[in-house]
């Protein structure tokens, strides 16, 4: 509420913004950290559970090397896929 007191043009270029951003969706650099994120606590979660199924961390560990790579770039399309999607 002060911002709008103080400085309106700020705040109305806060909401276009905001009306932008819904309107496209997220930008690609934001999709490639949030991408990385995720996997990360993907590639944790699937090493946990590879080493209750094996009860070998060298497996464990592969299996999780090499999910990290395929899933991040399949969540990153699947992710660029949904932004370009015009669902109303």
């Amino acid at each position: 509420m002060i911002d709008l007191v103080l400085s309106p043009q700020r705040t109305v270029q806060r909401e276009k913004s905001r009306q932008e951003k819904d309107v496209v969706g997220d930008r690609p650099y934001i999709s490639l950290f949030k991408t990385i994120s995720w996997r990360i606590v993907g590639t944790i979660d699937t090493i946990t559970i590879s080493y209750i199924i094996t009860g070998n961390i060298a497996n464990a560990l592969s299996i999780g090397g090499f999910e990290v790579f395929s899933k991040m770039i399949l969540y990153y399309l699947h992710e660029r896929a949904w932004n370009r999607a015009r669902i109303k």
